[in-house]
């Protein structure tokens, strides 16, 4: 898995709701997202800026994050993004604190790979699900989770529970289609023919 480098600045937390919602509207108003990292015990509140998750939020990769909040380091993953609903500007950033010995849950990017059977018989090849949720530790996760679809032909299709990855556990529901061969006019054209 790649990794990328974020900086971000400590934040205090109001007591009261109303002082901190000023809080964060001052903080987004600054050109900077409220953060908070979870999973190391105790919760971290942070700002960072807009510039520096930009690659991290806008790309299809995933990455292991080397955070470093005031100079101190700790490796984390991407939990969730908030974006406003109208102007898709990011609202807040939850991050995961990375424990080597414990395994993360985390959503890998799907590659079909190969030229499928039913293609060459005038299908069209689709993919349903661009991400699969996987369970394993952090550092076996790959950057991509590859589907060989040489076999698929006509009108099949790829399920969850057909694939199996080394020390993975995907943890989509089973029958979910990940990539099928759909029949085209074409095909259906070519199969009534009899060619």
């Amino acid at each position: 898995m790649k990794s990328i480098e974020i900086k971000g600045t400590e934040r205090a937390i109001a007591e009261h709701s109303s002082d901190q919602s000023r809080a964060l509207k001052a903080i987004r108003k600054n050109n900077s997202i409220p953060c908070v990292l979870y999973g190391g015990g105790k919760n971290i509140h942070f700002t960072v800026t807009n510039e520096a998750v930009r690659n991290l939020i806008y790309t299809p990769h995933i990455y292991v994050i080397n955070l470093d909040i005031d100079g101190k380091k700790v490796n984390a993953i991407l939990k969730d993004t908030q974006f406003h609903p109208v102007k898709d500007t990011i609202l807040h950033i939850d991050f995961y604190q990375i424990d080597e010995s414990k395994p993360i849950i985390m959503e890998v990017p799907v590659q079909m790979e190969g030229l499928a059977e039913g293609v060459k018989a005038g299908g069209k090849l689709t993919l349903q699900m661009r991400k699969l949720k996987v369970k394993a530790l952090y550092n076996v996760i790959p950057e991509k989770l590859v589907v060989s679809v040489t076999h698929l032909g006509l009108g099949k299709t790829v399920k969850v529970g057909e694939l199996s990855y080394d020390n993975l556990t995907l943890l989509n529901a089973k029958d979910a289609v990940v990539c099928a061969v759909k029949l085209t006019r074409a095909a259906r054209g070519l199969a009534a023919s009899g060619k």
